[in-house]
């Protein structure tokens, strides 16, 4: 049917209107098809000189066939010891990171940040995350010089070998939010020149300014959440 995938009978019809010296676009016109459709089928599959119906449909069933395999199933959560569900687990591990896909993170390394964040040692090497996510190597060593540069993980050397493994830690979240407070701190010092240059009476200059006390008062609301988390912290290091 139009719009729907070519048929056997397509594509007789097809081999039959190249036969006739047709061009793509009257053989779409025929088949209710864009040429763009009759154009592809036939280049894919010999071209206007080489076209044959049976062969073009076995071609694509055996390439519907190999698009179909089933990709890999995802490894299972590795045995911690725990008693965890490793069905939740997974499920756990997938929701947050389309979360993290969510805020903005590349799909890749938040896959990266997930699997390691939710290692107990929060450290991985790169064949480990290359096993457990099942990607290639060069995509975990994208994904981890992103991160790096974000400031998400550090690199340490495995004792006694020459191997690096990722690490996370339990204040990835302060740097990234010590980093946002740094770049709030440059909007509101922009922001108050912007006024200043304006004029703050003009509509223009008081939008920087109410721009540059929003970005202050948030500031002073983040540093005051850092310092409560620090002493929660303390204080749990201490029992």
């Amino acid at each position: 049917m139009p719009g729907g995938r070519l048929t056997d009978e397509d594509r007789r019809r097809i081999a039959a209107g190249l036969a006739e010296g047709l061009g793509y676009a009257e053989i779409g016109r025929r088949l209710g098809r864009p040429a763009s459709t009759v154009m592809r089928e036939v280049t894919r599959n010999g071209g206007p000189g080489g076209y044959r119906a049976d062969r073009a449909h076995e071609a694509t069933r055996h390439r519907a066939r190999r698009h179909r395999r089933a990709r890999p199933p995802a490894p299972p959560a590795p045995d911690d010891g725990h008693g965890r569900d490793p069905r939740e687990v997974r499920d756990f591990t997938e929701s947050f990171t389309a979360l993290l896909v969510q805020q903005g993170l590349p799909r890749m390394e938040a896959r990266v940040l997930v699997c390691l964040y939710i290692a107990d040692s929060g450290a991985l090497t790169a064949a480990e995350l290359v096993q457990r996510l099942q990607v290639s190597p060069a995509s975990v060593s994208h994904a981890v010089a992103f991160l790096e540069r974000q400031g998400m993980l550090s690199r340490e050397r495995v004792p006694g070998t020459r191997r690096e493994r990722y690490v996370i830690d339990d204040e990835i979240w302060l740097r990234t939010m010590l980093a946002s407070m740094q770049m709030n701190d440059a909007l509101a010092a922009a922001s108050r020149r912007g006024a200043e240059i304006l004029g703050a009476a003009t509509p223009a200059g008081a939008r920087f300014e109410s721009s540059a006390e929003l970005l202050l008062l948030v500031n002073e609301a983040f540093q005051q959440v850092v310092e409560r988390w620090r002493q929660n912290q303390a204080a749990r290091d201490a029992r």
